[in-house]
């Protein structure tokens, strides 16, 4: 699934396209609490929301999240019976910003292996959202 973009930007919510007959939508009706992952592996920068999902069948909130590159999975676009929003409501976010380059990573744990001082990892943090 890919994250999609609201114009007015972040306000906590996380709005991904989906088939409402989906494996992840009946997981999802048992159990509302979900954990949704972002990785860019190539800038070493990692997020993890937790929050509570809810299945939307919102026309126009699709329309307002509607782009091209979407038509791959759903030909028919928004004509498409099954479409549907899985909507996250983000309570809590996670943050990894590692060091970038592979280079400085490895000369980070070389250090740490020889002077026996922690490594440092890079920026960590948690924020409360709701």
């Amino acid at each position: 699934m890919a994250y999609q973009h609201p114009k007015e930007g972040f306000d906590g919510t996380v709005y991904f396209f989906t088939c409402g007959s989906s494996g992840k939508v009946h997981e999802m009706e048992a159990a509302h609490n979900v954990n949704v992952s972002f990785a860019d592996p190539k800038g070493q920068d990692f997020v993890s929301i937790s929050g509570t999902a809810q299945l939307s069948r919102d026309k126009a909130k699709m329309e307002q999240l509607w782009n091209p590159a979407l038509k791959a999975w759903f030909p028919d676009e928004l004509k498409d019976p099954d479409i549907a929003l899985l909507v996250v409501d983000t309570k809590s976010a996670e943050y990894w910003d590692a060091p970038n380059s592979v280079v400085v990573h490895l000369v980070g744990v070389v250090k740490a292996t020889v002077t026996g001082t922690p490594m440092k990892g890079g920026e960590n943090e948690t924020i409360q959202i709701k």
